[in-house]
């Protein structure tokens, strides 16, 4: 075996060259299109805005079935009043056969059929409506779109189709009706094997205490559908947000672009930085002939003090520049350029270039030896 420019070259006697073996070791650039990241926010937001959202039909669905029978139990005795009214008034016309062959006569009484039935599903229809547009905004909340809506041509295509209707996603659906249809099943049998002993007493009852009676049994009934169908419903919604997730995962490589797109290639950021510092440290040296004195390490640390003396406000001594090393060394021929007095100090020019920075003025622990500086340096203008 020997290894060339980073390759395994593997000779076996009965097969020649295992081809497999010629690989390079380091095989982690394949990684970088694995989708085994989490979404950003970003590609969270944008999914969004495409209308791809967390959310399960089912939960909606059982809320308004649900809320839908409770809403009978709720509003029963208006419907059957109003039911009932239907029916006195349709038998009323079994002795006036004339009216109901007159075709405006019958015209206006189909419309108020039609009137009553509204009326009679209207309050569950409002109820189910309300709870399912709260069902929705609880989930995905208030972001309209219109983007789900425009037509795609994709979905036309019939490969895409056909793996559909065999996808994982087809399973669950087709599991999600056969836990329904079970639970119906399951809930008919219990409620029918609880009441099987009343059921032939229905016989013994005047018609409004039986159909009374047997509402309530389908009023429960359904009840108890729905609550088998919220707990199917709260598992198909942790599918549906697990799938979302693992839809919108990422790889490496697309989050290195969408971090370049949003905060922008890290070589230009870098440059503009460069360029930033640049300017900052032009308009810092510019600053240094209006300086009073430059306090230095003697060599490694640098920095230049202004007094304004002639301030009707007293102020502080500040900083307007410092530096190490060659910034530092500068820094002091700037100075002599310009003949202002350099003064060693290792430790105060330690600490001020440490603790103030440029522009602000120096702590009060440091007022006494920056005074007596500043009285040395004022001394030797005098003299001169």
């Amino acid at each position: 075996m020997k290894q060339e420019n980073g390759y395994k070259t593997t000779y076996t006697p009965d097969h020649g060259f295992d081809t497999a073996a010629l690989l390079p070791y380091n095989l982690s650039f394949f990684d970088e299109g694995e989708k085994t990241e989490q979404p950003t926010a970003r590609k969270r937001r944008k999914a969004r805005e495409e209308g791809q959202v967390a959310k399960s039909q089912e939960v909606s669905t059982a809320l308004m079935f649900l809320a839908a029978f409770y809403a009978l139990r709720l509003f029963a005795g208006g419907i059957f009043e109003r039911i009932i009214g239907i029916f006195q008034n349709n038998i009323l016309l079994i002795g006036n056969l004339e009216m109901v062959y007159n075709e405006r006569y019958f015209a206006s009484r189909v419309g108020y059929m039609f009137l009553q039935g509204f009326l009679i599903a209207l309050p569950m229809f409002i109820v189910s409506m309300a709870v399912g547009l709260t069902a929705n905004l609880i989930q995905v909340g208030w972001y309209p779109t219109s983007k789900p809506l425009t037509p795609k041509l994709n979905r036309l295509n019939p490969i895409s189709g056909f793996k559909r209707i065999f996808s994982f996603r087809a399973l669950m659906d087709l599991f999600k009706s056969l836990a329904k249809l079970a639970a119906i099943i399951a809930v008919i049998y219990s409620v029918v094997t609880d009441e099987i002993q009343s059921i032939p007493h229905l016989v013994d009852m005047g018609l409004l205490q039986s159909l009374t009676y047997v509402g309530n049994v389908i009023i429960n009934m359904g009840i108890n559908v729905g609550i088998v169908f919220i707990f199917i419903a709260l598992l198909d919604f942790s599918y549906a947000r697990w799938k979302h997730t693992k839809d919108l995962r990422m790889s490496k490589q697309e989050i290195k672009e969408e971090y370049k797109q949003t905060e922008g290639n890290p070589l230009i950021r870098g440059k503009i930085r460069q360029k930033m510092r640049e300017v900052s440290m032009r308009r810092m040296m510019q600053s240094v002939p209006q300086a009073d004195v430059i306090i230095t390490n003697p060599s490694h640390y640098a920095v230049a003090l202004q007094y304004n003396r002639e301030s009707l406000t007293p102020t502080a001594p500040v900083v307007v520049a410092k530096g190490v090393d060659y910034l530092a060394k500068r820094i002091r021929e700037l100075a002599m350029e310009h003949k202002i007095e350099i003064v060693e100090n290792v430790e105060l020019a330690r600490a001020i270039y440490n603790t103030v920075d440029i522009g602000k003025e120096i702590p009060p622990d440091m007022y006494q030896a920056v005074a007596e500086i500043l009285a040395f340096v004022y001394r030797l203008k005098n003299v001169a």
